[in-house]
């Protein structure tokens, strides 16, 4: 059964048919849309600010979701996928973006829409990423624009996690 926790009165919330881990941690004020996933062993911790995330969005397993006391909300769109072992710290990520495995974003990023963040990447803080492109490296730096291709995943990628979400409902 998930941890699922409230912090100074304030319960996780989520919306219909969504997937949480048996071993997954949602803590305080974290809010999420419809058609979530939250994967084994990801932690969402909304305990020193408010965490807000939009519809068909998952978090892949071992990722890490926070905030900063006092200064940094965390905020993640529609159709977002953060992949396993990513921390995502105090940030905005818009519509349509992929978060790569492993890769680090830190207090007040601001990832646009179709964004995709290249796996090991590390996103300093303040750092704004254009839409429209990949960013990889550390400290991640603008590489490219993303092909039609690179697009179409940002759009099938959530719809997949719903998939297989659906495999451990029945």
């Amino acid at each position: 059964m998930p941890l699922i926790l409230p912090v100074k009165d304030k319960l996780p919330q989520w919306g219909t048919d969504c997937f949480i881990a048996q071993n997954a941690t949602i803590v305080g004020d974290v809010v999420m849309g419809n058609n979530c996933s939250v994967w084994f062993n990801a932690v969402i911790r909304g305990d020193v600010h408010y965490i807000k995330i939009g519809d068909n969005s998952n978090i892949q397993d071992g990722a890490v979701i926070h905030a900063t006391y006092l200064k940094a909300p965390t905020n993640i769109g529609n159709n977002v996928s953060i992949g396993h072992n990513a921390i995502v710290h105090g940030c905005t990520l818009h519509d349509n973006v992929l978060i790569g495995m492993g890769a680090i974003l830190m207090d007040d990023v601001v990832v646009e829409e179709y964004v995709i963040i290249g796996a090991g990447s590390v996103v300093l803080e303040r750092t704004v990423c254009e839409s429209g492109y990949l960013y990889a490296g550390n400290p991640a730096k603008k590489i490219k624009p993303l092909t039609v291709e690179q697009k179409a995943l940002l759009n099938k990628l959530p719809q997949n996690y719903i998939m297989y979400s659906g495999w451990f409902k029945d």
